[in-house]
């Protein structure tokens, strides 16, 4: 059984402790988590030391302690499922994906279907590398479920291995597109700052400081594309791969980026769903041909409106 503890900040009260959950817990659906209330496993703390269970219902207040639990996961078999890919590349060794918003990476508690996993095992059939298990087939790196773009998926361990070998050695470019609350006065800029567990919110991750031996070296650089009233419009590139590395750097720097729930506004503008994040570019050497391959992920159509609006509004 898992456990945390989450305090409920100014920004955060009056939402339902369901939606206030499935915000903080990305992983998890707001189904799951519902059924997780259901089953009394998510309590409120009392002053006096003592525990209620609480209902999807109830709204989260400033200063409530709640503690969720997560039972241990009883792994089902996993399915392959006919759901469509947007393949940018493809050869016998390995393809690169256009993964949709919404769509989960790899199987985990209440994301058992319709997950990228469960499509490539459909598509590829038993080409797929092992090297990550069961839950992982193929996949060598992620995204998170909110971001959209391009995402490498090999087919064999050896191309896993170079491939792998490649993003750690910092010799693959990943280039991403975002938009960002605030406008940034500098045209471009390196945030070098390390990133770890958050030491309350134990489903964040927060930049740390550097005598914290928990949090691990993690550098983006950006630069301004288009300055907006209110919002910027940046392309980050990465030298490191860390859990929500991006978000993370760009909300310390006091610019996170819109419709981000975790790391920036709750109730972002524009009725949108997750963050405005997308991994549009992905350069590698091809582990067997030695040629270097770069793929571009078209930007999604809500983007592309949201900038057009935005533009607008000048």
């Amino acid at each position: 059984m898992q456990k945390y503890v989450f305090q409920v900040s100014e920004e955060d009260e009056g939402e339902r402790v369901d939606r206030y959950l499935s915000i903080l817990t990305e992983s998890l659906s707001r189904s799951y988590l519902q059924k997780l209330l259901k089953d009394g496993l998510v309590l409120l703390e009392a002053d006096t030391g003592n525990f209620r269970v609480l209902r999807a219902s109830y709204k989260v207040m400033s200063g409530d302690r709640i503690h969720l639990s997560i039972p241990d996961a009883v792994i089902p078999p996993i399915e392959a499922e006919e759901i469509p890919l947007d393949i940018l590349y493809e050869d016998e060794h390995l393809l690169v994906v256009n993964k949709p918003k919404g769509m989960v990476v790899h199987p985990a508690p209440g994301h058992y279907q319709k997950t990228l996993v469960n499509a490539l095992l459909y598509h590829c059939r038993d080409s797929l590398s092992g090297i990550n298990g069961v839950l992982r087939p193929g996949i060598v790196h992620r995204i998170d479920r909110d971001t959209t773009g391009s995402i490498i998926v090999c087919k064999n361990d050896f191309a896993h291995q170079e491939i792998a070998k490649q993003l750690q050695e910092k010799t693959a470019a990943r280039k991403y597109v975002a938009i960002v609350c605030g406008v940034i006065a500098n045209d471009c800029g390196t945030v070098d700052a390390p990133i770890g567990r958050h030491p309350k919110e134990r489903k964040k991750m927060a930049v740390l400081p550097e005598n914290d031996t928990s949090g691990k070296n993690a550098v983006t650089n950006y630069r301004v594309l288009q300055r907006f009233h209110k919002y910027t419009y940046i392309e980050c590139e990465l030298e490191t791969g860390r859990t929500h590395q991006i978000r993370v750097h760009m909300a310390y720097l006091k610019f996170p980026i819109l419709g981000d729930g975790i790391y920036g506004n709750a109730k972002a503008p524009f009725k949108l769903t997750g963050q405005t994040l997308h991994a549009k570019t992905i350069g590698f050497i091809h582990p067997i041909s030695k040629k270097e391959i770069l793929i571009e992920a078209p930007i999604p159509d809500y983007f592309l409106k949201l900038l057009r609006i935005l533009d607008e509004k000048q």
